[in-house]
């Protein structure tokens, strides 16, 4: 039994051993993420008796792509800056209480980014080592469209965190890595002075709030 069990930790040949030591280091990553809007409804009743309810009920997925910069602190220890692209898109759906009316609105999004992150590492073995992240990302809305039942500000802030894994190979390092990022501000904009037709004004006001949250899954190459 001992034999099989000194086979198992075996250490072996590493590669790219010395990647880790450098104090900075660059690389790119492409992925895939999933835009959600928390929409916290308030019950309002229009004058006509008419209540609105609003939901994100399915998600599609969007891509993401961007660069990173990483500076090494310890051995255990980095700062990454990630400026970063996301394209996607999210439906929110509208449904009167009586009527069971629905109204429909697509929210397209590209996102401009640069999380901010710490990165702490686990001790490596051999060709592997797993991590979790944490930081907050900045982010700009490049595409936010006016004339629509509900308009989100271009503007957010989201906190993040993750996990991921580096693998070692031969020429690169792999990093898969998942991540789940939460708005701390409010998006939905109640200043609706953007609105030619009235009857829109209905759905911001059956609102309170409106949070972002995203999922992504990205691969980083180092």
């Amino acid at each position: 039994m001992l034999p099989v069990v000194a086979l198992a930790q075996e250490r072996k040949v590493q590669n790219k051993p010395y990647i880790d030591y450098r104090r900075l280091h660059y690389g790119f990553f492409v992925g895939v993420h999933m835009q959600d809007l928390e929409l916290v409804n308030n019950g309002f009743v229009t004058p006509e008796g008419q209540q609105w309810y609003a939901d994100v009920p399915s998600y599609s997925p969007g891509f993401s792509v961007g660069v990173l910069a990483d500076l090494r602190i310890n051995s255990h220890l980095s700062l990454r800056l990630i400026p970063t692209m996301h394209f996607g898109d999210k439906t929110v759906v509208f449904r009167e209480q009586n009527s069971r009316e629905t109204e429909r609105q697509q929210i397209k999004s590209t996102y401009v980014s640069i999380p901010i992150e710490a990165k702490i590492a686990a001790e490596r073995f051999n060709n592997y080592r797993p991590y979790v992240i944490a930081g907050v990302s900045p982010m700009l809305d490049l595409t936010v469209k006016k004339q629509r039942p509900i308009l989100v500000k271009p503007f957010d802030l989201m906190l993040e965190v993750g996990l991921g894994c580096d693998f070692y190979l031969p020429f690169f390092k792999l990093n898969p890595e998942v991540k789940f990022a939460f708005s701390i501000l409010d998006v939905l904009d109640k200043d609706r002075k953007d609105l030619l037709d009235a009857n829109y004004l209905k759905y911001t006001q059956s609102l309170d709030k409106a949070i972002a949250k995203m999922i992504v899954f990205s691969f980083y190459f180092e």
